[in-house]
């Protein structure tokens, strides 16, 4: 019984530590977040790209690309400034625990076992920035795919940085039915090998 009662202090000491560390996280991601309007672009962008798929005649998904270009140009703009607002955080408060569960205080005890959440928007938005440009010069229905599945990457580390990274995953299933590994695969080579490196401790 007294094993029982130390483990169920145990689980409720680390599930309140947590929330208290997830809490702040969220916190400061928000703080930041709300000075822009990145959800609401993403929404925007993602549901227009769905919307000239759907169309059955070629001018008109035109005329929806050329639409689009104006909110990816707006979104690519913001991210930028997001991402270079969130690196003026200290190193301390931006820390990610690459481990599956999340564990209290797990950045400052296992620093080894963590990535920087600036590094990670970074690599996000120059990812967004790279896929607008075209610079691959892919044809719209790939590009739109392929910025899709950069944007809900960056959700996913988003959602990692708050809670951790099964949460996150889970999540990103539940919203999208996208596993990880496939949103991994989707984006452009250049984010990829930039996002396993710095996720894996390289």
């Amino acid at each position: 019984m007294d094993i029982l009662i130390l483990a169920i202090l145990i689980a409720t000491g680390t599930y309140m530590l947590n929330a208290k560390e997830q809490r702040k996280r969220i916190a400061l991601l928000g703080s930041h977040l709300a000075n822009y309007q990145i959800e609401k672009l993403m929404e925007a962008l993602t549901d227009g790209y769905l919307r000239a798929l759907g169309e059955s005649t070629d001018e008109r998904r035109q005329q929806i690309w050329s639409l689009l270009s104006t909110t990816e140009a707006q979104l690519t703009e913001q991210f930028s400034r997001f991402a270079a607002d969130f690196a003026k955080e200290p190193e301390a408060t931006t820390r990610v625990s690459r481990l599956a569960m999340a564990i209290p205080f797990a950045e400052k005890i296992l620093p080894s076992f963590t990535f920087d959440m600036r590094k990670a928007l970074a690599i996000h938005a120059r990812g967004i920035a790279h896929v607008v440009q075209n610079t691959s010069h892919l044809a719209p229905k790939d590009r739109a795919f392929m910025m899709t599945a950069e944007l809900f990457l960056m959700q996913h580390t988003c959602h990692w940085f708050c809670k951790s990274k099964t949460i996150a995953t889970a999540r990103m299933l539940a919203r999208h039915q996208t596993p990880h590994e496939q949103l991994v695969a989707s984006v452009s080579a250049d984010t990829r090998k930039a996002y396993l490196t710095l996720i894996k401790g390289g």
